[in-house]
């Protein structure tokens, strides 16, 4: 037990990073993507083709690039996180552009500065959309750091090769129901984050 709450830990430090890099960046690429339309298609275009790369490719490819060992966790964090992006950049976008172009001028009208329209208007009405987003990523996210351990980066996905090269599937089963937990843990720590953020939204 004590070896899979350690796991579980790791698993859960590699997989923070990348949730609040892409839950950031996504942020201003998905509203240039929903006001310019010309920008959106770069970069939905783009950012589906890095989902396309096969994750253990990129932990070996990583480390060539950036110069980092290949048992380094960064590889992973920064595979995660390029991964969180081809999903989340996406949904900020479909999530901006449910705020029209009235709603939009009528913050203008009285008298809102465009940082202020995207603070107190923009983000506010995009919000339930990004949080459904950062629900899908960190579910995918939960999934594919397992992947990082047959490179040798310590996680749950560490009892399924052990469990595999020892014939034990119950250790298998282990890291499998780890899994689960932990993505359901994120989930409902994002759903609650969406309850405190949008008190509005808990009379929907």
């Amino acid at each position: 037990m004590d070896k899979i709450l350690e796991l579980a830990w790791a698993h859960t430090l590699l997989a923070v990073p990348p949730l609040i890099i892409t839950a950031v960046l996504a942020l201003p690429l998905g509203w240039a993507a929903s006001h310019y339309p010309r920008v959106r298609e770069v970069l939905v275009t783009v950012t589906s083709l890095l989902y396309v790369i096969p994750s253990l490719a990129l932990f070996i490819i990583l480390p060539k690039v950036l110069g980092t060992s290949l048992l380094s966790p960064v590889n992973v964090i920064i595979a995660m996180t390029l991964f969180g992006l081809a999903l989340q950049v996406r949904s900020a976008a479909d999530a901006f552009s449910t705020v029209s172009g009235p709603i939009r001028a009528a913050a203008t009208a009285v008298g809102y500065s465009a940082w202020q329209r995207f603070w107190k208007v923009e983000l506010p009405l995009a919000g339930p959309g990004l949080i459904a987003g950062l629900r899908v990523v960190s579910a995918s996210t939960i999934s594919l750091i397992s992947v990082g351990a047959l490179i040798g980066v310590p996680s749950l996905g560490t009892l399924f090769t052990e469990g595999f090269l020892r014939n034990y599937p119950e250790q298998v089963a282990y890291g499998l129901i780890g899994c689960v937990v932990l993505a359901l843990i994120f989930d409902l720590l994002l759903v609650l984050l969406g309850w405190v953020s949008m008190p509005w939204q808990r009379r929907v």
